[in-house]
């Protein structure tokens, strides 16, 4: 029997998933669930409901225990083989709200901003501690364990974690797994496309690329895809309206990328612009959407709750990675995932300490990634302007200087088309003041 523990446990629905995965896996069926967080409420919650998918779905065959706070998470993590992270440091009160609200008193709007943008960089200045110290303690009670996130921003919690501890770590997201059925469904091709398709899919998280789409027969795909995208963006339809950014994309760079038109929205300096607000509504972009998600996913759950912590629940495997991968190391039988690694010569137009996103195989070896090459130059140019914000936020993480959270602001695409130099430096203070004990100290 191995041992998978979930650090932040209290993200019970998400936690329903990769655990109902596992248990559904007959090689991970029997394995002890050790479920960590920092909020009693919410991991008694999720403990319970962990509990009763064991019971329901795999016949109580492995072993849920619990582990709270910090004075407890070292035993959460003794002798783990996995780890899975799925935090989110500050959660959507006070910290999210933080992110959201104060760039918007200086004018700076944001859509997720979980992952690029002033709200990513300090969501990753939050994150990164903590994630320090899990890599210290699974150093010290499991020193061979794989590390699977899940949290946001990928690349920069991962690429810290790449760079500066022995943790072996891979990042993983959903958006390379529904990325080319996304863009089928959007430009009304499910039906066409009806057999196996090929893929290739690299680039960094969530602004990862499409590079080839070939079908059964092996036709390249691109050229009716890139007419019926310049067709919809002259007439949208209902199917495309929520992607339009990303059909823009096709259109000026040739590529479809991985990730929702909302967050490659503010991804760049060409789309939320102050100066041509008609562009919101051109593209339909949902400024301020993470917020009402996180609105709309603490409803969902408590009109669930009473319903799964009553024992009512069950689950059918889903897409997520973290279990095939954790089955395929364990079994050796090998499986393809779209994983976030150090960029070790695997895309050679990308920076050498980038976190890049690139197809991996997976099995009793590891994770082995695939080397890509070079992308084409214009994909590669929009990745590095969302690399030089990553590297320069994890500088700032590891240095503890304000100087460079302020140079990551300026570099940030988004940021630096909106607002001066001055206003940056006097939001970032802004930010450091709001967010009070959640950062370590900045200098």
């Amino acid at each position: 029997m191995g041992k998978i523990t979930f650090m932040g446990a209290g993200s019970t629905v998400f936690a329903k998933n990769v655990i109902g995965d596992s248990m559904l896996s007959p090689a991970l069926s029997d394995f002890e669930y050790a479920l960590y967080d920092i909020d009693a409420e919410r991991l008694e919650e999720s403990y319970n409901m962990v509990t009763a998918l064991n019971k329901n779905v795999n016949g109580g065959k492995a072993t849920v225990t619990k582990y709270l706070g910090v004075p407890n998470r070292r035993d959460a993590l003794r002798g783990a083989d996995f780890v899975v992270n799925a935090i989110q440091v500050g959660g959507y009160e006070p910290c999210t709200v933080t992110d959201f609200e104060i760039p918007k008193k200086y004018g700076l709007r944001q859509t997720i901003a979980d992952t690029l943008g002033i709200g990513g960089i300090f969501r990753a200045l939050r994150t990164i501690p903590v994630l320090a110290d899990f890599a210290e303690d699974m150093q010290a009670v499991c020193p061979r364990a794989w590390f699977l996130n899940y949290t946001n921003p990928m690349a920069m919690l991962s690429g810290f974690l790449q760079r500066y501890t022995d943790v072996k770590t891979v990042g993983l997201c959903h958006s390379v797994q529904v990325c080319t059925r996304s863009l089928l469904k959007t430009l009304e091709m499910t039906d066409e496309v009806t057999g196996p398709f090929t893929e290739k899919i690299a680039g960094i998280n969530h602004m990862a690329w499409l590079l080839e789409l070939r079908d059964a027969a092996g036709n390249d795909l691109y050229p009716e895809i890139r007419r019926r995208a310049a067709a919809v963006l002259e007439n949208p339809t209902e199917a495309a309206k929520d992607n339009l950014v990303r059909l823009d994309y096709i259109r000026r760079f040739g590529y479809y990328c991985t990730e929702s038109s909302e967050h490659n929205a503010e991804y760049n300096n060409l789309y939320i612009k102050s100066k041509y607000p008609e562009l919101i509504e051109r593209y339909h972009i949902p400024l301020d959407e993470y917020p009402r998600r996180c609105v709309r996913q603490i409803a969902d759950w408590n009109a669930k709750k009473e319903e799964y912590l009553a024992g009512n629940i069950t689950h059918t495997r889903s897409r997520e990675y973290a279990s095939h991968i954790m089955e395929a190391m364990v079994t050796g039988a090998p499986y393809e995932i779209g994983g976030n690694v150090l960029n070790r010569g695997l895309i050679t137009n990308l920076p050498h300490n980038a976190c890049v996103e690139v197809p991996c195989l997976v099995n009793k070896q590891g994770i082995l990634p695939t080397v890509v090459g070079d992308l084409p130059e214009i994909c590669a140019a929009m990745n590095r302007t969302n690399i030089n914000v990553q590297l320069l936020t994890i500088e700032a993480a590891v240095t503890r200087k304000k100087e460079a959270v302020y140079q990551a602001a300026m570099l940030d695409p988004h940021t630096s088309s909106e607002l001066s130099i001055d206003d940056i430096v006097a939001m970032c203070d802004d930010l450091f003041a709001a967010h009070g004990d959640w950062l370590p100290a900045y200098h």
